[in-house]
């Protein structure tokens, strides 16, 4: 007998990025001339749902180890379609996707523009949430029908729509991970009963109070985690670009994984690299009865966001599941 897939269900933001490549970001009153530019499908949800669809399955969609379902709103648009074709083409679930209609702001897909800095691969972006906006409580309320194995939330939506679904989570006893970005101020609930929550340098600044400058001592970032995990988060990690990233659970594991050096072209998707592959390392380990290694998962989330930032582009940059077994 086949047994269903687990499911990882993403709500959250659905974009299409406006990409410019400029020689660096531009200066207060400045005008640049890009020496390249790109339409392509993003959002924070919509690339995540992506990044574990593709970690989860080979190329060509086979041997698929993980359900994925993307939850969201888009408009009734050309970028629209876009965004659902791309999700449909990774093997991603779009049925939970909501295709707004009318004629106001909310009504189109939300935009984001992504100035990307030549010498770097860092990246700047400038969002326009449009239909991501009407993602409203009430949508949320079936989260618990859905039963997914692992809820993936990020703050790109109305933020009393993310706290909605995490209390219908918790309710139905359903795991969630959190990525609270961009960082927005959180009530304490919304940390109590979170099985994980990944951040990055800016976010762990605004969500803690500590100054950003400060994270370049591991000893700084181990006293924020353990504040932070005492607000009854169970898995914590913090990202921190290209030194690596910091680890600490409630069991007592906590270390630190060193980035991987490579050439870096584009950092866009990387941290929804990151969460892709740790939600279907989450889930494969819940699937077996597995124990759940956190030091795994965080090693092998930096090595996919690694192969991540050495290619431009969003959704197209993140690694299929047999990318990664060849390397």
């Amino acid at each position: 007998m086949v047994l269903p897939l687990p499911t990882i269900c993403v709500l959250g933001s659905l974009n299409i990025d406006l990409v410019y490549y400029l020689p660096h970001h531009p200066l207060p009153g400045e005008t640049l001339t890009s020496s390249h530019s790109d339409v392509s499908p993003g959002g924070k949800g919509a690339n995540q749902a992506v990044a574990c669809a593709k970690l989860s399955r080979s190329r060509t969609l086979d041997n698929a180890s993980t359900k994925v379902v993307m939850v969201g709103a888009v408009g009734a648009d050309t970028h629209g379609a876009t965004l659902l074709d791309s999700l449909q083409s990774y093997g991603v679930d779009i049925s939970e996707v909501v295709q707004r209609q009318g004629h106001d702001e909310h009504s189109t897909t939300g935009t984001a523009v992504v100035m990307v800095d030549n010498c770097t691969g860092q990246n700047r972006i400038i969002l326009a949430p449009g239909a991501n906006a009407t993602l409203r409580p009430e949508r949320v309320a079936r989260l618990g029908d859905l039963r997914p194995s692992l809820l993936v939330l990020q703050l790109e939506v109305p933020l009393d729509t993310v706290l909605q679904a995490l209390a219908a989570a918790k309710s139905a006893d359903v795991p969630i991970l959190l990525n609270p970005a961009p960082a927005l101020k959180l009530p304490d609930a919304a940390y109590d009963g979170l099985s994980h929550l990944i951040l990055n340098e800016t976010e762990v600044a605004l969500l803690a109070q500590v100054d950003e400058n400060e994270l370049e001592n591991l000893v700084v970032v181990e006293k924020t985690a353990t504040r932070m995990l005492a607000k009854g988060v169970q898995n914590l990690v913090i990202t921190l670009g290209a030194k690596g990233a910091y680890y600490m659970s409630k069991d007592g594991q906590k270390g630190f994984v060193p980035a991987l050096r490579v050439d870096v072209v584009d950092t866009t998707a990387a941290g929804d690299t990151f969460i892709g592959m740790y939600s279907v390392l989450v889930v494969e380990a819940s699937s077996r009865n597995m124990e759940f290694d956190i030091r795994a998962a965080v090693t092998a989330s930096t090595f996919a966001s690694a192969k991540t930032v050495s290619r431009k582009g969003a959704q197209i940059s993140i690694p299929w599941k047999d990318e990664l077994e060849t390397e």
